[in-house]
């Protein structure tokens, strides 16, 4: 990534008006990004880390993980920093063909299929409300095991239901509390996770 001066001093800025915090220096750098991304200074209290989310996404990341997004936007925000790192295999639930579904929209149909092929895959999930609630219903039936879930969509209809039953799920994810998020958001946080599992595992993975 090319930085230049108003990066930095876009960052500074961030770290001076959040002040104290009790986040952890990862835990802080993706909340960071996100605002950085957003200029929605909010994010700082509606982002949510389950236990080990960080660790596990890391080690996934590192393992080569395959991604499954949402939509060609998160697909899109993700695409170079995925490539100039692990180069883990990515696939759009969107642009997944699947059979014609009427009581389903195509986000959560292709996320179901796609799941039921990579049960264990990291699952982000930035724009549809739909994909999160089914991909949910997967995990709590016990069919799929994410090792990873980014979910942050936002709506304003049952969203916080969804995001609910991700809290309440034994998943590892990041959640946005809450109607607030999109697929802008959910990039930047797994663009921010990549980059910090890049400095752990990095070296290593290219010996």
């Amino acid at each position: 990534m090319e930085w230049h001066q108003t990066d930095a001093q876009s960052l500074a800025t961030i770290d001076q008006e959040i002040g104290d915090h009790p986040l952890s220096p990862s835990e802080y750098e993706i909340v960071r990004q996100v605002i950085y991304a957003t200029a929605d200074f909010e994010y700082k209290n509606l982002i949510r880390f389950s236990e080990q989310a960080l660790q596990a996404g890391a080690a996934a990341l590192a393992a080569r993980t395959t991604i499954v997004v949402d939509v060609p936007t998160v697909q899109a925000g993700i695409a170079s920093t995925i490539q100039s790192t692990f180069a883990n295999p990515v696939y759009c639930a969107s642009e997944t063909i699947t059979r014609p579904q009427k009581d389903k929209s195509q986000a959560a149909w292709g996320i179901e299929t796609l799941a039921q092929r990579y049960p264990e895959a990291i699952f982000v999930i930035g724009e549809a409300q739909t994909a999160l609630t089914a991909l949910v219903h997967l995990i709590e039936i016990e069919e799929i095991k994410p090792v990873l879930v980014i979910g942050v969509p936002s709506g304003f209809v049952d969203v916080d239901v969804a995001k609910s039953r991700l809290r309440d799920s034994l998943i590892p994810h990041i959640r946005v509390d809450g109607r607030k998020g999109n697929a802008i958001v959910a990039a930047a946080i797994l663009n921010a996770l990549v980059k910090l599992s890049w400095q752990a595992y990095g070296s290593k993975s290219e010996m």
